[in-house]
């Protein structure tokens, strides 16, 4: 019985500290992409480089425990493939809106277009459905 309970309690604790790191996220994103429509010289102070990366960094590795410590195979579970998959596109679409955009509307179109694929995986997350579209 204290097996279980321990093991319960991790799961808490990991689940608790994902879902923080997604707030997180989310928020230093739409500050990021706020700064970045308004042309912010905030969005060059070194914290603003470094802190999304680290909170990027705990929310991946929490994701992988949770998977890990729950069983969860994303091959068999395809909303959990879903998800990852939806990663990847927000990823991608940061990295334009961020980095490789060449144009504000370039920016400003991929920064909004995340926001929706951020919104998709929660859906996903939260209903156990990659097709809650």
């Amino acid at each position: 019985m204290a097996v279980f309970l321990n093991m319960m309690i991790d799961y808490f604790i990991l689940k608790y500290l994902h879902v923080s790191c997604v707030a997180i996220s989310y928020t230093l994103f739409v500050l990021r992409g706020t700064w970045m429509l308004t042309t912010s010289p905030r969005l060059q102070q070194r914290w603003v480089k470094v802190v999304p990366h680290v909170n990027d960094t705990v929310l991946l590795l929490s994701a992988i425990t949770l998977a890990v410590l729950t069983h969860r195979n994303p091959l068999v579970e395809t909303w959990l493939a879903a998800k990852i998959v939806g990663l990847l596109v927000y990823i991608l679409l940061g990295f334009v809106a961020f980095r490789l955009g060449k144009t504000r509307r370039a920016k400003v179109t991929t920064w909004i277009l995340a926001q929706i694929v951020f919104a998709y995986i929660v859906a996903v997350a939260l209903t156990k459905n990659p097709f809650v579209l």
